[in-house]
């Protein structure tokens, strides 16, 4: 199933994990309709607990509760919100159902009910945000959420809050069209004192007031023994419904008794008596003894689960009992139970009273069997995500009971129905039930030894949390799912969570892989921090991969005052600047890229002539044409590069061609890691090639590389080259540089060569003496290879140096 959750379509997979990638524009979400009445009304019936089968219960009314409703629909009619606080078993959750039928047409949004039973701030704003716009499959990120829940303009009716101060204060904040009507408990921490909440307070009700409800819960008058036991109720029970409601089951379970001859033979033919007080304010135990078996069946799972029921539905086949949907009608009519959002716990105090009488010996037990029966079934391809989410708060109890039994196999159940309906949850937009169930199922595979489970669980968190914005949670998940992924070499999984924790250093601010995947991430890290720190950010990331070239030796360094050096030493990782100069220069002796950064020269490389870092390439401008001149500079500089080494090239017969030879420079190609001699040219000689300036140059003899010339020879010695004109690892010294030019027709080069030159073959011709004297090069700033002299020619003269 595919999810839009903001700016991030998430595709659920239960085997390998979830997946993340940006949000296509095609899969993109129009802005969500609201939805009309009779929407709202059926989304309302679909959210509320179903009503049990099998047994008719009595219609109690509301008793002495007329004030506080026309208290509270006077202060929603004004906008105001309120919060309604009191004990369980006030009847809060009635009082609310009055006052929201009351106020139906207060809004333009009409009334939206809401549970906060078990859930966050966040999680009621999305409650709301599904409650008036129609969104399936899509899931707002934090940013749309707000401002869309700022217009919703509702009456909100939230029971069982179960969180207050500045929670309460940034929830209400967020919407400010919205009047709420809030019930507690005493023990939720109350909101903050510029909340502008109005308070409640529900009491207790009168003694007259208990006595007709009690009469309505037993369906009789009472009699005059049952009146004095009644006040005497009242008094312990400061007047709360729920304890007259319990009351009357007893009294009708009594009258029950009464009326089957065979007790009542076994009693000795008297009346049954009366609970006592004690027994009167503790009823559970009272109240199950008479029940069926299949309503005593359904008390114990409850019990195992927390308190949590299961739906009816289900009873049947955790008891083996075809009949066991009618106990939960059983239990409501006895007031064991009550409605907690779309599903029933049991009432306050019950659970505790349950346990006392043994209903929670076999709970271990219990939990595994509820815990396999549900990963059956939310695992079945029948079985849509929304009703899974129905049925979350005991999938959750399962879960917990299962992880802090410690029994054996338990832990290996709880697995299991972590992963059956952790991707149910995901689907139905539950993520409040998702998160929890994932984490109880990475400790219950941590416990059961399962590695491969809980790399699972790993990467659905760091997939919840890079959907909810938390990245550094997400990168932390994703790094422990991929390392244990490695180890039990499951390539899918782990090409899974590569790319998760891609998107996630995308979306990293700062992050050294900021910008590599795409526009979104962070700021980028140049070499020169401190105008990095000053530049304006990038509104686009532009990735530039430059190749490597090697360092040039500057002619300024031999007294060519007219010739100026390029750099070319780009380090692969960086964006530096590039720059050119407008004559080409002849390269001699030999560099590499490691005697350090190359430094731009003239001003071509940087807008406005000014010098970049080394390190850094700014961006500025039009980001299309910066690249496209960079690009181009660079290409000249290759040429240039290219051309003089070409130029330089001769024909020496007097040297052995297998060494470095004067008037040869070492070159590094682009797939060599070191610096080797340059190639020999074709043919048995070569015609001498004119200078840069129009002097003819020296034609030399070709020659092979040699393996005693390589960068790592020269490196491991620890010093620099040699400058006396003779290689430090040859033992013939290089033949005497000639003295006269060949004369040939100067024509400079157009084109630099594109292929290997062929082995030559044959004598090599003997080179015209010259009557130059020969250079030396230097070597102690930049070269790190056997270096020889060569031979230069005068920049402004066509004639010979004499």
């Amino acid at each position: 199933m595919r999810i839009v959750a903001g700016d991030h379509l998430l595709t659920v997979n239960p085997v390998d994990g979830s997946e993340i990638e940006p949000c296509p524009p095609g899969e993109r979400r129009a802005r969500p309709e609201r939805r009309d009445l009779d929407e709202r009304a059926e989304l309302r019936r679909a959210a509320a607990a179903p009503r049990p089968s099998g047994t008719v219960l009595p219609e109690l009314p509301m008793l002495e509760r007329d004030e506080e409703r026309e208290r509270l629909a006077r202060l929603l009619a004004r906008g105001r919100s309120v919060r309604v606080t009191g004990p369980s078993g006030s009847g809060r959750s009635t009082l609310l159902d009055a006052v929201a039928s009351d106020c139906e047409r207060l809004a333009p949004d009409g009334v939206v009910r809401l549970t906060g039973y078990h859930r966050t701030p966040t999680d009621l704003l999305h409650d709301l945000y599904a409650a008036v716009f129609s969104a399936p499959l899509y899931r707002p990120d934090r940013a749309e959420l707000l401002e869309s829940v700022q217009e919703v303009g509702a009456v909100v009716v939230l029971d069982d809050i179960e969180f207050g101060g500045a929670a309460l204060d940034e929830f209400l904040d967020a919407t400010p069209e919205c009047a709420f009507l809030i019930s507690a408990t005493p023990d939720v921490p109350a909101p903050s004192a510029d909340s502008h909440l109005e308070e409640v307070f529900l009491s207790g009700l009168s003694r007259t007031a208990g006595l007709d409800l009690l009469e309505r819960a037993a369906r009789r008058p009472l009699a005059e023994d049952e009146a004095s036991w009644a006040a005497d109720l009242w008094f312990e029970s400061e007047g709360l419904p729920l304890r007259f409601v319990q009351a009357g089951a007893l009294l009708r379970q009594r009258e029950a008794l009464g009326d089957d001859a065979s007790a009542r033979e076994a009693d000795g033919g008297s009346e049954a008596p009366l609970p006592s007080i004690a027994e009167a304010a503790s009823p559970a135990a009272l109240l199950a003894g008479p029940l069926g078996e299949a309503a005593q069946d359904a008390l114990r799972f409850a019990v195992a689960l927390g308190g949590e029921c299961p739906h009816q539905a289900h009873l049947p086949a955790l008891s083996a009992d075809t009949h066991a949907e009618a106990a939960l009608g059983e239990l409501l009519g006895c007031g064991l139970v009550t409605p907690a959002g779309s599903h029933y716990r049991l009432a306050a105090r019950v659970t505790a009273q349950l346990a006392e009488a043994g209903y929670a010996d076999e709970d271990a037990g219990r939990a595994h069997t509820v815990a396999r029966h549900y990963a059956w079934w939310a695992g079945h391809p029948s079985v849509a995500p929304e009703r899974v989410a129905a049925e979350a708060d005991a999938i959750l109890a399962a879960l917990t009971a299962l992880i802090g039994s410690r029994e054996a196999g338990h832990a290996d159940a709880a697995v299991l129905l972590a992963r059956a309906a952790a991707p149910a949850f995901a689907a139905a937009l539950h993520w409040g039930a998702w998160e929890r169930t994932v984490r109880h199922g990475q400790e219950a595979a941590r416990l059961a030894g399962q590695v491969a489970d809980e790399a699972y669980f790993h990467h659905e968190l760091g997939v919840l949390a890079l959907c909810t914005g938390n990245l550094d949670r997400a990168r932390a998940e994703l790094e422990a799912s991929i390392g244990l992924r490695g180890v039990l070499a499951d390539k899918r999984g782990t090409v899974a969570g590569r790319r998760a924790l891609a998107l996630v250093a995308d979306r990293s601010p700062g992050s050294a892989m900021a910008g590599a995947f795409g526009a979104s991430g962070g700021n980028r890290k140049g070499g020169d921090e401190s105008s990095a720190a000053g530049a304006a950010p990038d509104d686009t990331a532009t990735t530039i991969v430059t190749p490597k070239v090697a360092a040039t030796t500057p002619m300024a360094a031999m007294g060519d005052p007219a010739t100026t050096a390029v750099t070319a030493a780009v380090p692969a990782a960086s964006r530096p600047a590039v720059t050119a100069s407008t004559a080409p220069t002849a390269l001699v002796g030999a560099s590499t890229a490691a005697s350090g950064p190359a430094r731009p020269s003239g001003g071509s490389g940087g807008s406005g002539g000014k010098p970049r870092g080394p390190r850094r390439l700014a961006m500025r401008g039009t980001r299309r044409n910066v690249v496209a001149a960079a690009a181009g500079v660079l290409l000249v500089a290759v040429l240039g590069t290219v051309v003089t080494l070409g130029a330089t090239s001769g024909d020496d017969s007097h040297n052995p061609a297998d060494k470095v030879k004067p008037g040869r420079s070492a070159s590094q190609r682009d797939d060599d890691k070191g610096l080797t001699a340059d190639e020999p040219t074709s043919g048995t000689s070569q015609a001498p090639q004119p200078g840069l300036s129009g002097t003819p140059l020296t034609s030399t003899s070709p020659t092979a590389p040699s393996d005693s010339a390589s960068p790592s020879d020269s490196t491991e010695s620890g010093g620099p080259s040699s400058t006396s004109g003779t290689p430090s690892d040859t033992e013939r010294p290089p033949s005497p540089p000639s003295s006269d030019p060949t004369t040939s027709d100067p024509r400079p080069t157009t084109k630099p060569p594109t292929s290997k030159p062929p082995t030559p073959t044959g004598e090599p011709t003997k080179p015209t003496p010259t009557t130059s004297s020969p250079t030396t090069t230097p070597s102690d700033d930049t070269s790190t290879t056997a270096s020889a002299p060569t031979t230069h020619t005068a920049p402004s003269t066509a004639s010979p140096v004499a």
